[in-house]
């Protein structure tokens, strides 16, 4: 069984505080409140705790928020999916603040994001194809419509 790590929790925190931020900052883009988001960043790996294989952890994550009640569970079912049926700016944001957050919480680049998945679980995993495959839409469908980014200077912007 796999487990929600301290470093998972690093890595859940700072994606939702990049949530909140980037919420706070283009409130035009987004139907929920930042803190809405930022609860979203913290609940989004929580299936870790669940599953034997992580590959399922975002499809059992949000069914255990749905059963919960959770408004944006759909946003956890489909987060790194790029072949997903649903999409919603929050959704988007996810993938977003995911793709530049690390598996500590470290601020990456999408770059060395894809390059750290590589080295984990290899370029011919599951995991790496949908997270390049995802990377490329979220540049080109999210990423352009942020007119105001992270403030944190250490946090990369983009590529």
């Amino acid at each position: 069984m796999m487990k929600f790590t301290d470093s998972r929790l690093n890595h859940s925190l700072n994606v939702a505080r990049k949530m909140k931020e980037i919420i706070q900052n283009n409130p035009d883009l987004f139907t929920c409140k930042p803190e809405e988001g930022f609860y979203l960043g913290i609940v989004h790996d929580i299936a870790y705790e669940f599953v034997e294989d992580p590959i399922f952890h975002e499809h059992k994550g949000g069914e255990l928020l749905k059963e919960l009640g959770f408004k944006y569970w759909r946003e956890v079912y489909y987060h790194g999916d790029p072949d997903a049926n649903y999409i919603s700016p929050e959704l988007m944001l996810l993938n977003y603040a995911d793709l530049i957050t690390g598996p500590n919480g470290e601020n990456l680049t999408i770059s060395e994001r894809l390059i750290d998945i590589a080295n984990r679980y290899g370029e011919s995993s599951i995991q790496y194809i949908k997270a390049k495959r995802l990377s490329e839409k979220v540049i080109c469908e999210f990423v352009p419509k942020i007119k105001k980014p992270i403030s944190d200077s250490n946090v990369p912007l983009y590529y």
